[in-house]
């Protein structure tokens, strides 16, 4: 690993193992599996009010631990999301300027080596690190998982729809794989994982490719949902979610393992006749509420309280400096090498910790092409540009209270100018603030 990456201070001991729940041996961290759909929108899962596929795994998950109904994911597009997720920061900060690997950025190009990741994060504090699934992050070798904080890693470099090549570490495991049975590999990597390292902290990340397309159906589930074939995959994929949930449990890690399942962003506009993100507007690569608001479940079983919903703001770049905290990791040390991490420390809303505020109160929206369209602070959300989907956008701002208006529908400018004026203000110095501290892209071919 890099110095300018190693240049954490971390206490361990018996200051890391902090006390994060006294329910909790200050000696025992727990393991984290970070378990990511690829395109699952917001309405796509029974407990979210799909009625047209069936989750009864993901629902279990749910009904154990929070769900949450205000969640957004790094980006409205593959690549940035994985960089947001992984970093803790807005992807315009890694360098992203619109696009995913293999469609306008070039495959020796992704996430820098400097930026720090989770998984970085997890390997320095003696955790044992895995990927299984798609990374999407770069294809040449000092851009790939295994030099960016994995151990291990069973992976394909990009979308499933631009590769044939399932990797294990630098070793080609099959060209081409068979789609159909990509979730059941995953899985059955992501169990061997668990077995493997059960008597040792570990983080596993298993950003499946489902359902994304093209959306094939494994031979055990095609014709079993009442959605085509977009749903068979969703279906299975709940299935193999529950395969992993079940492992926990026999391993008899589940009590010492945090569990979050989200999606990566919104629907693929190619399967938007099956997949939904109702009631909000938008798809994948747009900055309305459908391109980035996502399902995500978060369960711990005897720390996060069971049942729960919460509607407060939260992104997927909170979960790096939450989850470092509920393993007692120490963060204010980032290597100076490393952009500022955005992202906030949400665990007291998880756990529903009275008599704390909940620590996020605005996000900013890029589209796919990395232009900032947006900003939400609180309950509203104001358009800051012209967006096709927008009505009114092209004459000016565009204020939205979401609370009551999730299909933003109607603009409440001239209503609240002083929101207009603060929200804008807002905005102007998060994006100063980025541009002032950020890091270009990884380039392979540049180094050379």
């Amino acid at each position: 690993m890099e110095s300018g990456k190693a240049a954490f201070v971390f206490v361990m001991a018996m200051e890391v193992l902090l006390s994060v729940c006294p329910a909790r041996a200050a000696v025992d961290r727990p393991n984290v599996v970070l378990i990511m759909a690829d395109d699952l929108g917001y309405n796509d899962l029974s407990c979210y009010g799909s009625k047209t596929m069936r989750t009864p795994e993901i629902d279990r998950m749910a009904s154990e631990g929070v769900r949450l109904t205000s969640f957004y994911s790094g980006s409205t597009v593959c690549t940035p999301s994985r960089m947001a997720l992984l970093t803790g920061a807005y992807p315009t900060r890694v360098g992203w300027t619109g696009g995913v690997v293999g469609y306008r950025i070039p495959g020796e190009q992704g996430l820098a080596p400097q930026a720090l990741t989770m998984g970085e994060v997890f390997q320095d504090a003696g955790y044992k690190t895995g990927i299984c699934g798609k990374w999407h992050l770069g294809d040449t070798p000092e851009l790939l998982p295994m030099n960016q904080g994995f151990d291990t890693a069973f992976y394909i470099k990009r979308s499933n729809n631009q590769t044939k090549k399932l990797w294990r570490g630098a070793e080609l495991v099959a060209d081409p794989f068979d789609n159909r049975r990509l979730t059941e590999q995953f899985t059955r990597e992501s169990i061997a994982f668990i077995k493997e390292n059960r008597s040792h902290p570990f983080f596993l990340y298993v950003p499946f490719t489902a359902p994304h397309f093209p959306a094939q159906g494994h031979p055990d589930w095609k014709g079993r949902s009442s959605n085509q074939a977009y749903g068979d995959v969703v279906e299975e994929l709940d299935s193999r979610v529950g395969e992993i949930l079940e492992t926990l449990k026999t391993e008899k890690l589940d009590r010492k393992t945090i569990v979050v399942f989200l999606s990566d962003n919104g629907p693929e506009p190619g399967q938007r006749k099956w997949a939904s993100a109702k009631p909000f507007r938008g798809l994948k690569w747009s900055s309305l509420e459908g391109g980035t608001r996502v399902p995500c479940i978060v369960r711990w079983p005897g720390v996060v309280p069971v049942a729960q919903e919460s509607d407060d703001l939260i992104t997927s770049i909170d979960l790096l400096p939450t989850l470092a905290h509920a393993c007692g990791i120490d963060l204010k040390s980032v290597s100076e090498a490393s952009p500022t991490i955005d992202g906030l420390n949400v665990w007291d809303t998880f756990i529903l910790k009275d008599g704390t505020e909940h620590a996020r109160t605005n996000l900013l929206y890029w589209n796919g092409w990395a232009k900032l369209e947006a900003i939400r602070v609180g309950e509203w959300k104001l358009y800051l540009r012209e967006v096709k989907e927008v009505v009114g956008s092209a004459d000016g701002p565009v204020l939205i209270h979401l609370k009551v208006d999730p299909a933003e529908t109607t603009n409440l400018a001239n209503d609240h100018p002083e929101k207009v004026q603060a929200m804008t203000h807002l905005a102007v110095q998060l994006t100063v603030d980025i541009k002032a501290h950020s890091i270009p892209l990884g380039n392979s071919k540049a180094s050379r």
